[in-house]
């Protein structure tokens, strides 16, 4: 679920420098939290994750909240894959 990843948006020379937070070119992000949006076909499932952690912290009502508004993003997001999908690959006529 939650994995580190290499810093991007950062060029290699800007790593190690002031302004970075003094991390060298070992920093890494670790993902806290994650929205995956995939596709197969026309079916587009969106889901969403959070560190093993951040959960284990969190407070039952706080969970709920979590959950309530991240199933909202997840429904925001997907919907919005799937509009737009739709309108990069309209349906293609059927030949007879």
């Amino acid at each position: 679920m939650a994995t580190p990843t290499p810093r991007g948006g950062q060029s290699p020379e800007r790593e190690g420098k002031p302004g970075n937070g003094g991390k060298g070119a070992d920093a890494l992000d670790v993902e806290l939290l994650k929205v995956v949006v995939t596709r197969d076909g026309k079916k587009v499932t969106a889901q969403w994750a959070i560190h093993p952690q951040i959960k284990h912290d969190l407070l039952p009502d706080e969970w709920k909240e979590l959950s309530d508004i991240m199933t909202q993003v997840t429904n925001i997001v997907g919907t919005r894959f799937a509009q737009v999908l739709s309108e990069t690959e309209p349906d293609q006529p059927g030949t007879a």
